[in-house]
């Protein structure tokens, strides 16, 4: 499928320009574009994931796709979107951001074949740039009149009391020539972003075709494709969590924990979920949308949905194991799981602390732990839970008048240092035995 026919159909096109010419220019094989990524932190997250995706929809239609590191536009930031100027960066943590972002895109994109992806880093250039021939060459073809109406600008400008520095009022001129410097050495013909990055691109384009002023008429400048802020339906960011941000490598969270947030999506929001961000064909999306319609409280749109992300960034065993520990967790058992997982699993459970030597004493009693847990207040709870076989050990129920006297044994411990608590069947608490 053409490039933009695909973006079309998922949502993800919201602004081009070229025109009928740039659709005639993507009809050829092997154009090359290129999308920019700000090394602000060490990873990236779901939110940051799109353009990549639109890089691998580009690669997929048969085109060269550019990485671009912002190793140079990092050290200055970019003001779209931000009520207040930027905190700078050192060139050691710019460099570090990068080697941090970098493990994401070979999860997505392929370097390797006829349309193998690239990598570059702007700081190789604008770190080379004089600052009289930057003026001289490139600012010459800026007006400060346009560059203040960009919005970025303008609501620094009008509507906050720090207003905007130099410094990143000059950004906009910076990464025009980011465009320039690749289209000259790597005949890249068009850039893809976010909607935010319109004006940036457009500066770019003509920026373009200021240089190109003598070339053949016929010769195709350049071009911007945009796709639109997707939120999700309530209006808020996707990717970020009351826990705080999605990221997309398990340093940061966990295959677990991405699996099941995407488990997780609203029913409003899973079918266009699966067209944004998966790479299933519009005839399978369309079929689990029947399916899903049929049978909502099974959440198939979600599961496929989750599987298919984590097989992207965790892989195909991590999608077993993260099933797995769901449906562990869901019917209770949950002492096949291994270390890592069950550290995973329950890593945002309420936890405390105990002494091992306690193991196998009257102290490790239920009845008497119980209340030093989140899972009742006082001893007469304990008692009461217990009797009405409401506490689970590790999955497993505690019955009778057997359960007043439970302790707590080494038998117990999973993979040597846990023991589960359940009361009901969502309330969990993990206590942990150094």
């Amino acid at each position: 499928m053409n490039f933009l026919d695909e973006l079309e159909w998922r949502g993800l096109l919201h602004q081009t320009t070229g025109g009928d010419e740039l659709r005639t220019h993507l009809e050829q094989k092997g154009c090359v574009a290129y999308c920019g990524f700000d090394p602000t932190k060490e990873s990236l997250t779901i939110g940051n994931y799109m353009p990549i995706k639109l890089l691998r929809h580009w690669q997929l239609a048969g085109h060269t796709p550019i990485v671009l590191m912002g190793g140079g536009t990092g050290l200055i930031g970019d003001p779209s979107g931000k009520d207040a100027e930027r905190t700078l960066q050192s060139k050691e943590i710019v460099e570090k951001n990068i080697q941090g972002q970098l493990r994401a895109f070979s999860k997505v994109l392929d370097f390797e074949g006829e349309h193998a992806a690239i990598i570059v880093n702007n700081g190789d250039w604008l770190c080379e740039l004089g600052f009289i021939d930057v003026l001289r060459d490139v600012g010459k073809h800026f007006s400060v009149n346009v560059m203040i109406q960009k919005d970025s600008v303008k609501d620094r400008l009008n509507n906050r009391e720090q207003g905007i520095s130099y410094t990143e009022f000059s950004y906009m001129i910076l990464q025009a020539y980011d465009f320039l410097h690749l289209r000259q050495s790597h005949d890249c013909t068009v850039q893809i972003a976010g909607s935010d990055q319109y004006g940036n691109i457009v500066a770019g384009i003509d920026l373009i075709r200021r240089d190109m002023s003598g070339a053949d008429e016929n010769e195709f400048r350049g071009a911007g494709i945009t796709s639109p802020l997707v939120t999700a339906s309530d209006g808020s960011k996707i990717g970020k969590t009351e826990d705080g941000a999605i990221w997309l490598t398990d340093d940061l969270t966990s295959a677990y924990a991405f699996h099941q947030y995407w488990l997780n999506v609203p029913d409003e929001d899973a079918g266009k979920f699966l067209r944004w961000f998966t790479f299933l064909n519009q005839e399978d999306i369309e079929g689990i949308e029947k399916e899903h319609a049929d049978a909502p409280h099974l959440r198939l749109a979600q599961k496929r949905l989750a599987d298919e992300m984590t097989q992207i960034f965790h892989g195909e065993e991590n999608v077993r194991r993260c099933n797995d520990a769901a449906q562990a967790l869901f019917g209770g058992d949950v002492t096949a799981l291994d270390e890592a997982m069950l550290r995973d699993v329950f890593a945002e459970v309420p936890a405390g602390e105990f002494s091992k030597s306690l193991i196998g004493t009257d102290e490790a009693m239920l009845v008497d732990l119980l209340p030093q847990t989140s899972l009742c207040k006082s001893k007469r709870e304990a008692r009461e839970f217990l009797q009405n076989g409401s506490v689970a050990v590790n999955g497993k129920k505690v019955n009778g008048d057997e359960a007043l006297e439970r302790v707590l044994s080494k038998d117990d411990l999973l993979h040597g240092t846990t023991i589960l608590l359940r009361r009901g069947k969502k309330s969990w608490f993990a206590t942990r035995w150094t």
